[in-house]
């Protein structure tokens, strides 16, 4: 009798659990799970959506050949490789800043607040300030650049050598802020005591620094370089708005081009197997990553 009514409450208890990660469950299963199975599938296939489910056509291997062959996606790859150096450079610029905010100034919480303001802005907004400031002709920085004698200045966002630097940039400036904050959050966890004794011990500034702060601070920094380099392959919005992948193709990157092929020229197959390709990507830069965060992370 005993062991009949523990097991109807733990059915209950089943239940009872069951009934609240459902709708999490039924959101993850739909939104994420059957998304990139269908993902998978449709990426060896030559489809386009408008034309229906009837009209899909198996073709096997051919959209990947035909992908590395695609001299317009290599180098949305290349340009992908590139804006990956936006997340170190933007990591030690921030931890700079919180560093000298941290040790050096007062108000912080209003620093936090104005390097965070970037961060949570529209990124329609920040585009359209930086088109105007990055305008080849009247823009401020130009202006500038002529007041100080620079007949010729580069065309930014308009010229093929300057445009992926230029949003690069921008994309530095607007994720320094949620970096500069995780890192004071890091830097204030360290116990004072490891720097009253390294004091004592006679050691300098740097010696702290390399001895003490970045080792505390490198769990936190692996956090940050993962969410940044995963952040940097789904860049979009900001080049969407900002160039359009141009121009010729200088700023165009892997969801761009996925974006461009599967809803502008409608071949859905192939947008699937270039998604597939990124999601690959992805998971093997994560896989190095977390390989090499096991010889320099401390916890």
């Amino acid at each position: 009798m005993t062991n009949r009514k523990m097991n109807k409450s733990a059915l209950r208890e089943t239940m009872a659990a069951y009934m609240f990660i459902g709708p999490m469950l039924i959101g993850v299963i739909v939104l994420v799970l059957f998304p990139v199975l269908a993902t998978i599938l449709l990426s060896f296939t030559d489809w386009n959506f408008v034309a229906g489910l009837e009209n899909i056509h198996f073709v096997g291997l051919d959209n990947f050949i035909e992908l590395f062959q695609d001299d317009i996606f290599l180098v949305s790859i290349k340009n992908n490789m590139i804006l990956m150096l936006v997340v170190p450079i933007g990591m030690a610029v921030s931890l700079l800043l919180a560093l000298i905010i941290n040790k050096h100034v007062y108000f912080k919480d209003f620093f936090k607040v104005v390097y965070f303001m970037p961060y949570i802005s529209s990124v329609v907004a920040v585009a359209v300030v930086f088109q105007v400031l990055f305008h080849p002709s009247y823009g401020p920085i130009n202006q500038f650049l002529m007041s100080l004698g620079m007949d010729s200045p580069p065309k930014w966002l308009s010229d093929v050598t300057f445009a992926l630097p230029s949003v690069m940039l921008i994309m530095i400036w607007v994720h320094i802020g949620f970096q500069l904050i995780i890192f004071m959050a890091g830097l204030q966890n360290i116990p004072k005591d490891l720097y009253e004794a390294a004091d004592i011990d006679g050691a300098g500034a740097w010696g702290k620094f390399r001895n003490i702060t970045l080792p505390m601070i490198s769990s936190t920094s692996f956090f940050l370089l993962i969410t940044g380099i995963i952040s940097t392959f789904k860049a979009f919005d900001l080049i969407a708005v900002l160039t359009s992948g141009g121009p010729s193709n200088s700023t165009s990157v892997a969801v761009y081009y996925l974006y461009d092929t599967a809803f502008l020229n409608l071949k859905s197959g192939y947008a699937s197997s270039i998604a597939l390709i990124l999601l690959l990507f992805v998971f093997l830069i994560t896989l190095i990553q977390w390989y090499g965060q096991k010889k320099w992370v401390n916890y």
